[in-house]
């Protein structure tokens, strides 16, 4: 991955309150903002929650189907 491509993916990051960026001489150094992460994480949570609680409902629907079908 070239370095214009890597300091894109940063700014994007950095943009969405993920990480912060700190200049020190001529670096950037990137740290990973705990608030921004666990926003993430939460959204994460409620997506795959309700993901597996629609698979469940699906998996046992198809359960009962095959069940009576036999």
């Amino acid at each position: 991955m070239s370095r214009p491509a890597v300091s894109q993916h940063l700014r994007i990051l950095a943009d969405a309150g993920l990480v912060r960026c700190r200049t020190e001489g001529r670096c950037n150094i990137y740290e990973a903002r705990l608030e921004g992460l666990g926003g993430m994480r939460a959204e994460l949570d409620r997506f795959w929650s309700k993901t597996l609680a629609n698979f469940k409902q699906i998996a046992e629907q198809s359960y009962r189907e095959d069940i009576s079908s036999e």
